[in-house]
């Protein structure tokens, strides 16, 4: 596992971020010894990405080729609501969709409006290894797509509809 977040701007980063990852083996949240590492792995992996200020990360991003990630969303009533979720997949999608201005970890300083679902439907396994079915609109529909996407090779610069250089304010020219 890299300390880093894994991004586009090294060619051979980006060929590894667009390589589908293998699924995770499940059986590995039930043993003692491996579910305590994979624990401490799901914390790091959190705290990697509260100091980007992101809302989600897969483990392509910290360079483990598998599939899961973890993510962080306000509820309806403001509450942080942390996910880790192992071999995610996108069983239904709503014929609403939004179009919101998005940006990547990994696609470091760029953004671009995004069109995605406005609800999906979602399974895979918790760290607990146990089944589970989540029902998602809004934000955290886009964030279960976007990391999905990473895990399948996709980044949102492949579906954004334009893609802009974010410049802070201090750097912008003075009209």
């Amino acid at each position: 596992m890299k300390e880093t977040i894994v991004t586009i701007k090294e060619k051979k980063n980006e060929k590894f971020l667009r390589e589908k990852t293998k699924e995770f083996d499940i059986s590995k949240l039930k043993d003692k010894k491996q579910a305590k590492e994979i624990r401490e792995l799901i914390r790091k992996m959190r705290e990697i990405m509260k100091q980007a200020n992101g809302v989600g990360l897969s483990a392509n991003q910290i360079g483990i080729p598998e599939r899961f990630f973890v993510a962080q969303v306000p509820d309806g009533q403001g509450h942080q609501k942390f996910y880790a979720i192992f071999n995610p997949e996108i069983t239904r999608t709503s014929k609403e969709t939004e179009t919101v201005e998005e940006g990547c970890l990994s696609v470091p300083e760029m953004y671009g409006p995004t069109e995605r679902h406005y609800e999906v439907t979602l399974t895979g396994y918790d760290q607990h290894g146990k089944k589970l079915k989540i029902k998602a609109w809004g934000l955290l529909a886009r964030v279960f797509q976007h990391e999905v996407g990473h895990l399948d090779g996709k980044l949102f610069i492949d579906i954004a509809k334009e893609v802009h250089k974010f410049v802070p304010l201090e750097n912008a020219k003075k009209i």
